[in-house]
Parts: C-alpha cells; structure tokens; sequence
C-alpha cells in the first residue's frame, strides 16, 4: 500500500513540475488552469491524507518555476508567496472558521478583490523613481524584467502625489495582463500579419514580458493592476488591505475595477455571486476572487504556511474542466437509428454542475481521443455548453483496459449495426421494427408524402406508445381491433376513432413509390423512391436487387445502394414488412415506363409561385421524368422562378442556365398534357 501511495505521488509530482515549467517559464500552458488545480488537488488530498509519506519535493511546498536563464535572476527580499484555493461554499466557509479560531473574540472584515489572470511581478521603487521590475519565478526568484517593465503605459515610472510623502523604498506587487479589448485588437493585428494568435491574455501580457527587445513589449497592449504592499521605508501607517489599495491610488497606481469590504462570510459569498453574474462585463479577464483579512495586524496575527498566507485565499469560478475517471461506456440509438456513445462517468462538478454522462459523439472520436472504460480523462464545461471529454490522461491508465469497439448489433433491437465506409456514423438497420426508432418511423410512414393516414398526429401516437398498442408500424394496420382501448383515450370520441379507423383502413391503396418512400429507408426521399418504382416495377425485385444493380437506377449512387441492401438484409424489417403487406397495403400493377419528354433532366423551382404550390410543379415535373432539385449547377437543365427569387436565380444566371416564368413553365406543362390539380 505505501509504495502504491509514494508511485502515485511521484507520478503527480512530475506531472505538475511539468506544467509548471510550461506555464511559469515558457508562458506555454500544455493543460488548463482547471486541469491543473485538479491535479494539485490530488496531490494534497494525498498528502493529507498520508502525511509521513509527503516527497521533499513536492510542490505543494513551492510556487512556479525557476527563472529563465535569457534574464538575471533577483531573489525577493520578502518571498512572493501564492495563495491557497477555495472552490465552494463550504470550502469559503471553512477559511473563515480556520481564521476567526485563530483570532478568537475578534471582529473579522474581508477585503475582495478581483483575481486577475494575469503574470504578477514585484516592483521596486527608490526615492519615487522605478529601478527594478522582478516576476515572481518560484516565489524565492524571480526574473530581471526592468526594461520591459518600463514600456507598460499605465504604471508609474516616478511616483508624485500632493498629500503623500514619497518612501525611500517602496515594493509595490501587481498583476500584469492585457484588457481584453486590447487582447482582440492584438489578436486582429497578428492574423492580419499572417503570425501567431495569442490563446488567452494571460499567454499574451506573459509572452510580451519575457520578450528580449522591449520594443516589442512596447507594441503590446499591456497593464499593470496593483494588488499589494510587500516593503515600505520609512514604514507606512496604514491598517488595513483596504486603505493600502486606497494609498497606492494616490500614488498613480492603478488597482482594478471592483473591490468590496464585507464583515461576514456570507456577505463575501454574496459579492462573489454578483461578480459570477458581471464577470463577462468586466475590462479585464478574472478567474474567481481573492479574498483576504482585510487588518493588517490581524494578517500578522495568523502568519503564513509554507507556501501560502493564511490570512488570503482564491475563490475559484466553478471549473471549466474536471478530471474524473470513465466507469463504463453505454451505446444508445436516437430516433434516426444512429448509436452515440455514452461514458458513464465517476461523478465530478464541472462549471457548478454535476457530470455523470457524457457523449462520445461516435466510434471515430472514441478512437481519435483513444479513451477506454477505466480512463483518467479531462471533462470540459463552459458556460450552457454540453459537457464533453477533452483529454484523456493515459500516465493515469490501468494496465488491463481494453480498446473500445463498435457493436455489432443494435443494443435495443439486437439489429446488424452499419457504418458505410467513409461515413462517420454507425446505424441499427432495424428501422422498421427498433423500438429506439419507432416514433421517428410512425411519423414518417403516416406523413402526407408516405401513407397519408390523416388524423394519426404526434399526439394520438404518444398515447398509443403509452398503451403500447404501436412496437412499430405494422401494428398501425391492427389498431381497429383495440377500440374500446382507443375509446378510452382522453379526447377521444366515437368520432374521432372512426376518423382514425378510416383513414388507416383508406391508406391501404397506395402507390409502390409511396410505399417504398415510406418505409424510411436512408437517402432513399420521395424522387429516388419513384425512379426505384420505375426501375424495378415490382416490390419483390427491388427487394431481392443487388447492390450492382440498384446503381443503374437514376439518383442511388455507392452509398444509397449499401444503405438499401443493409436494409432489406435485416430480419426485422423483412417481418414488418411481411406484416404490413398482410394487412392488406396494395398499389396498382406498374405500367411499362415509356420515353418521357423531360426524362433524367435536373429542374429548380425557386421564388413565390402564385398559381401553385411547390409541391404540384414538382409532380408536374416528376410526371414527366424530371428530377427536382434544391440546388442551382451546371448540369441544372431550367430554373422556374418565382416572384422575389434570390440566389438560385442569380446563380442560373450566371451559368447560363435557361429560366422560366411562373407563366412560361404552366404553358410548357399544358403542351406535355400537365395541367394544374382542380
């Protein structure tokens, strides 16, 4: 147990001296903020939770990174400590009592300033005038970075006030960043220029700070936000965090934008709240809160940790990312067939929200982010945003995971499960019969275009899903022998389930195209269900074609003819279809196909029709052998165009593609024998 526990820690450890060597001195980030904390977390988790196994070098006990060789290293005279972290009500609370324990009978006031995300550097004035900017480097030093410091406009080079005696010495620490409206003017500048785009403000005021020619510092639009008094000679008599800010105010410095004095914890988790709310309205890009004693005696009283005041902590905005482990990965299928995967995770609060699902999105993602049942992996939320799986930690992974494959059959229907090549999605072939499906087929078999069973609406079928009296579409062919059950139905009169009778019982005379549209089958629309009809003449060839011979037809390319074989090769829906047929659906025996006037040519309608609608000049045109398209190309035959026609228009134009009126294409039609419905 205690080498598993030491492994664990090592293993923690150098991950986090990794990303810190990226984020405190190459200014290159390799995870989030997020991602970071959750780390560090872990590690003090363990580390309080077995204390005599603690790593002498751990970083719980340090701050940052070493300082880049390209500037001389300075060493603080008072160390640039950083703060401990709260994530949440209890967390905030907790601070509080661990402070008013530590000054019992006292009254406690919080100071709470904004968290800027920004690089904090420490800087020295002697006898008003600056002689030295230093970064905080790992808290014990820091980097030389006085001249670039200097090009920052809104701090002060020499300090002058009318009522304040300039120090000898003054050490002023601040936060550098980049407003976010100089952030997106930089941004522009840089894509314009064809060069790199900064990936957050905070990357931008750092990268710009660490730049050998301050010119290019001086390019940026960069600032300084005081937040603190580290050395003053002679001292100041100031006594309180609050009046310090105030006198660095009057000093030319400026502070940021909100700072709140509260004289409860509960009034300090108030002010964050109102903040959450304004945080997208603020100049400046913040993290969460700093909250702090505000007595500076007090801050005296309860002294500092290792690492950490004791009298200051951040309270983090509610994570953007979590880690958190994959406990399994489930398959569902939506409406359209298609099967998502689903990871079940260990549950963990992402962006104050708890997760315990999420999508997967399809095979192809699981296997680009490689992600197994058993993973360490990074969930992200920001905002409303539907919680996804970023990353997936594999220094984390157990060594008997196992890669995740597509299922074979539908998890609902026990159907094949089919993904065309090139495609990214896998599909249950069971449309018909897969009760995952079922309402999406029944709203698509009893539309106008398909059967035409008027009266059999989205309501009327969530009641029979209810009852149970429809598993799939066949059973819509048997709903008359359940009508004291339909009686029973809320709203539901004699009339009304008569109607319904009827308009099943009339639905039955049909049309092959009509049929074949309607059962559903993908890429398989109303023009490519008729040019099957006219190819194959009976139901029972096109049942039985091949994918060679489905090719031949006009409209079915590769992919449609795989989707169509797929489809009649599942048992299930040969049953229903069996089912149906039995029923007593029927069309006319087909008529021979002749030459047609306009056969295999390509037609868009566009614009208003006024003598018509959409639907009867395409019927017109489908008559006579057309096919009608949504779009404008160059194998487009004719354009019919409406009034207050747009692109399709302009577009035939330009190719030279013929046009007609409304008026012209009625006359074409009257001289093929098409005239409009009565």
């Amino acid at each position: 147990m205690t080498s598993a526990v030491v492994a664990q820690m090592r293993q923690l450890i150098q991950l986090i001296a990794k990303h810190n060597h990226a984020y405190y001195v190459m200014d290159q980030p390799s995870i989030s903020d997020s991602e970071y904390d959750a780390l560090f977390q872990q590690l003090k988790a363990l580390e309080q939770q077995y204390p005599d196994l603690v790593q002498a070098d751990t970083p719980t006990q340090k701050v940052g990174g070493k300082a880049l060789a390209k500037f001389d290293s300075v060493t603080h005279a008072v160390p640039m400590l950083s703060l401990g972290n709260v994530f949440d009500q209890n967390e905030l609370f907790s601070f509080a009592r661990r402070v008013e324990e530590r000054l019992p009978g006292q009254e406690v006031i919080y100071e709470v300033e904004l968290k800027l995300d920004g690089l904090a550097i420490s800087l020295w004035y002697e006898n008003g005038v600056l002689v030295r900017g230093v970064t905080r480097g790992d808290g014990e030093t820091g980097e030389d970075i006085t001249q670039n410091v200097k090009t920052i406009r809104n701090l002060p080079k020499v300090l002058t006030s009318m009522d304040i005696e300039i120090p000898r010495l003054l050490e002023v620490r601040g936060e550098v960043l980049m407003p976010k409206s100089g952030f997106e003017k930089l941004n522009a500048e840089q894509e314009a220029k064809g060069e790199k785009t900064f990936a957050n403000p905070r990357n931008a005021a750092a990268g710009s700070l660490r730049q050998l020619d301050p010119g290019i510092a001086a390019s940026r639009p960069l600032a300084f936000y005081a937040y603190g008094i580290a050395q003053c000679e002679p001292p100041h008599d100031l006594h309180s965090m609050h009046e310090s800010l105030q006198w660095l105010g009057r000093l030319g410095f400026q502070i940021a934008e909100r700072q709140f004095l509260c004289h409860s914890i509960a009034a300090v988790q108030q002010c964050y709240e109102q903040i959450q709310q304004e945080r997208p309205n603020l100049q400046v890009e913040i993290d969460g809160m700093v909250i702090k004693v505000d007595s500076l005696k007090q801050q005296r009283q309860l002294g500092y940790l290792s690492r950490e005041p004791r009298w200051a902590t951040a309270y983090k905005f509610p994570a953007v990312a979590a880690l958190t482990i994959v406990e399994q990965i489930d398959w569902q299928v939506g409406r359209t067939g298609v099967l998502t995967p689903v990871a079940r995770l260990n549950p963990v609060s992402v962006g104050g929200v708890t997760v315990s699902n999420v999508t997967l999105h399809n095979i192809g993602e699981i296997h680009r982010l490689d992600v197994r049942v058993g993973d360490t992996v990074s969930v992200y939320r920001t905002g409303d945003v539907i919680p996804k799986v970023e990353k997936v930690w594999p220094e984390f992974r157990p060594d008997d995971v196992q890669v995740v494959h597509l299922p074979a059959e539908c998890p609902v229907c026990a159907s094949p499960v089919v993904m065309p090549e090139g495609e990214a999605l896998a599909r249950c072939s069971g449309g018909l019969y897969c009760a995952a499906q079922r309402i999406e087929a029944i709203r698509h078999f009893v539309s106008r275009k398909a059967l035409d069973i008027e009266g059999l609406g989205d309501r009327w079928v969530e009641s029979l899903l209810n009852l149970n009296l429809l598993n799939n579409v066949a059973d819509i062919y048997h709903l008359h022998e359940h009508r004291q059950t339909l009686l029973g139905i809320e709203k539901m009169g004699e009339k009304s389930v008569q109607n319904l009778i009827d308009a099943i019982e009339n639905s039955k005379k049909t049309t092959l195209p009509r049929f074949i549209y309607a059962l559903g089958i993908r890429g398989v629309g109303e023009t490519t269900a008729r040019m099957l009809a006219n190819t194959f003449q009976t139901f029972e060839a096109l049942q039985q074609a091949d994918i060679e011979a489905l090719k031949k037809t006009p409209d079915v390319g590769d992919i449609t003819a795989e989707w169509i074989v797929d489809f009649f090769q599942a048992p299930h829906n040969l049953e229903v279809i069996e089912r149906l047929l039995a029923a007593g659906i029927h069309w006319d025996a087909p008529i021979a196909p002749t030459r047609q006037p306009l056969n295999g040519e390509s037609w868009v309608l566009t614009g208003t029709l006024e003598q018509m609608t959409r639907d009867h000049a395409t019927q017109m045109l489908q008559a006579l052998g057309a096919r009608v398209s949504g779009s404008v190309s160059s194998k487009t035959k004719c354009v019919v165009a409406g009034e207050k026609a747009g692109s399709k228009l302009e577009k035939a134009e330009k190719l030279g593609i013929a046009i007609l009126t409304e008026s012209e294409f009625l006359t074409l039609m009257a001289q093929y024998g098409q005239a409009l419905p009565a």
